[in-house]
């Protein structure tokens, strides 16, 4: 289930709200890890058991940690375990059947699909890849950390614990919500009109980017991989293609980012934000700071800083930004492609790290930023096509190996101006500073009718359209 759904909107959410502000406070905690079951196991009721096991084994390893706190090698051991269990959950789902293939394709060894054990036939390859389970692996790994690191307290009830692990508004797709930022909220949270009227807001906002803009835009990637194809791509087509993919996974991630936001604030958490305008970055560096920045957090936090950071001399630091790159490539997906898309990414931050410091400071603010968006939406190319044949013949493409332009990109052009012009001008902060010249009058009065208008051009647009994707969904 994904929150630009009808079943959604219209069915889940509301019904959940009425179940949940009609519990007992001391029981919303049960009430919230009960519904996200239901919300997670409605596509795949078998993976709930999964989920299961991953709290029964934080839960125990983070109370194993504060027991043995006294004995630092026993502490460390358990955390140890635990980081290995999620890594190897993760592991076995979503790369199994990708270190099978590149097994067989080096050695020539074959891995069986499936083991019978006891009489069960069990499979070992080809598994569908658990929803979410990159996100919330992450957040179970680092709450015995935290523990550890005495940033966290233990959490002693396991219903606590397990509507952290499960917690819908951000179960299959984050932001990344680290156990410490949300402990006190777990055990006590206000909940208020105010609150609630914002995360309303912010959801209707968020679901607008997704529905209207990222739908909006995502049928013309579609077309031009389909030219790429037919062989008929041009360059001008090409980088069209590349522009209508990057403004649809922005819209299609920070849009679904805001409303995990908006459902948090309405249940009463404050989950940390995940995108500041990234495409206004004036370098690459700056653009991972503004873009998905819960996950950049977390890499940070959990193996940049912990492998040495940028102490230990220049080697020492360009190691720890490829592991860095490679792995958030890699976390991304079980294919090469995403690991080339996390190093071309630590190759463009380390030049500007040791080679374009000097130059980019003495550089115009827009030539910075025409550099910043070029390098990032050639990115995208990377991270969108799998097949690296096709990813390089389209790249080519774009860089002058085909024709310049053709009557079918003029159509598309002038077919999706209006949506570029209003793509641009969302990705930028023209929007928020208008509304906050506003009076709080006009604010008051402005507010419902834009959510209602929202809702009704979302609500219409699902019933008619039949192109509803989420991107990060695999993830």
């Amino acid at each position: 289930m994904v929150f630009s759904s009808l079943t959604f909107l219209f069915a889940f959410l509301p019904l959940t709200l009425a179940v949940y502000v009609l519990t007992p406070l001391r029981w919303r905690n049960f009430v919230l890890l009960m519904v996200s079951l239901v919300f997670y196991g409605w596509g795949e009721p078998v993976y709930i058991t999964i989920m299961f096991v991953s709290i029964l084994i934080d839960y125990t390893h983070g109370l194993l940690v504060e027991k043995y706190r006294a004995d630092d090698r026993k502490a460390r051991w358990f955390v140890g375990q635990s980081v290995v269990f999620n890594l190897l959950l993760l592991g076995f789902f979503k790369y199994g059947t990708f270190f099978a293939e590149n097994l067989y394709l080096l050695t020539g060894i074959q891995l069986p699909q499936s083991v019978s054990i006891g009489g069960v036939t069990m499979p070992l390859l080809g598994i569908p890849l658990p929803i979410g389970i990159s996100f919330f692996t992450f957040q179970t790994m680092s709450y015995t950390i935290d523990v550890y690191r005495r940033d966290a307290p233990v959490q002693r009830n396991i219903v606590n614990f397990g509507a952290f692990v499960t917690m819908f508004p951000q179960l299959i797709a984050g932001p990344i919500v680290k156990y410490k930022t949300v402990a006190a909220e777990l055990n006590h949270r206000i909940h208020t009109a105010e609150g609630f009227a914002l995360g309303a807001r912010r959801f209707c906002a968020g679901l607008a980017k997704k529905v209207l803009l990222a739908n909006a835009v995502g049928a013309l990637w579609e077309e031009c991989l389909a030219a790429q194809s037919a062989g008929t791509l041009t360059v001008v087509g090409g980088w069209t293609g590349l522009f209508a993919f990057g403004f649809q996974i922005y819209f299609d991630f920070s849009g679904y980012s805001d409303m995990a936001i908006g459902l948090g604030q309405m249940f009463g958490f404050r989950f940390p934000e995940n995108f500041d305008y990234p495409y206004l970055a004036s370098s690459v560096t700056e653009f991972w700071r503004r873009w998905h920045m819960s996950l950049t957090s977390w890499f940070r936090e959990y193996l940049y800083i912990p492998l040495g950071g940028n102490r230990g001399g220049t080697v020492r630091t360009l190691r720890n930004i490829l592991i860095v790159w490679f792995c958030t490539g890699f976390w991304h997906g079980a294919s090469w492609n995403f690991v080339l898309w996390g190093l071309y990414f630590a190759l463009w931050l380390i030049l500007e790290k040791y080679v374009f410091r000097g130059l980019l400071e003495r550089t115009p603010g827009w030539v910075k930023h025409v550099y910043t968006i070029l390098v990032v939406f050639v990115g995208w190319g990377i991270f969108a096509m799998e097949d690296l044949g096709v990813c390089g013949a389209y790249l080519a493409r774009c860089f002058g190996a085909a024709r310049l332009w053709s009557m079918a990109d003029g159509f598309r052009l002038r077919s999706y101006a209006l949506t570029f012009a209003a793509l641009i001008l969302a990705s930028t902060t023209i929007g928020r500073d208008g509304w906050a010249k506003l009076s709080e009058r006009a604010q008051r009065i402005l507010t419902p009718v834009l959510m209602a208008l929202t809702l009704v051009l979302c609500t219409a647009y699902l019933v008619d359209g039949s192109y509803n994707p989420f991107l990060y969904f695999r993830f």
